[in-house]
């Protein structure tokens, strides 16, 4: 799914924005999994919970970018996303024209209402900031809730 980042929207004023780190390994693998959960029980057939351990994360945070929203400054975790600045696997080869967000997560729990659309909003002002017109968001053909936004 591609979407153009020329005028992206404000994030929320309730989110927090940072780089990960390896301290948060955890709350990433945690975030995941609680994803997957909420998936499956909606009948989302995309993440299964103890898929991506920290392992994965870590690569991830050696290879790219991986963010994380907290409710408000220094509050607790509201969900994180991966930023990857080249796709092959998915995409082929490719100019640089776009940014791929991979694994975008909310935590149900904490997340305000429309916390989601805020942390596409924040990697989509992230990707324009560094020039590139495009954002490329990860999911597979079957989540048609998520490919219908």
């Amino acid at each position: 799914m591609t979407h153009t980042t020329s005028s992206p929207a404000k994030p929320s004023a309730e989110l927090s924005f940072r780089r990960a780190g390896e301290s948060d390994l955890a709350e990433l693998v945690r975030l995941r999994d609680d994803a997957a959960s909420w998936q499956i029980a909606r009948g989302i057939d995309q993440w299964k919970p103890g898929e991506l351990g920290p392992e994965h994360f870590g690569a991830r945070l050696r290879a790219g970018e991986v963010w994380i929203a907290t409710a408000g400054p220094g509050g607790p975790s509201a969900g994180a996303w991966e930023l990857w600045w080249d796709d092959e696997p998915a995409w082929g080869v490719q100019p640089p024209v776009a940014g791929y967000v991979h694994r975008l997560m909310t935590d149900r729990r904490t997340a305000p209402p429309g916390a989601g659309r805020a942390l596409l909003a924040e990697a989509e002002r992230r990707i324009a900031a560094s020039g590139r017109p495009l954002c490329r968001l990860d999911c597979l053909t079957s989540n048609t809730r998520l490919r219908r936004y």
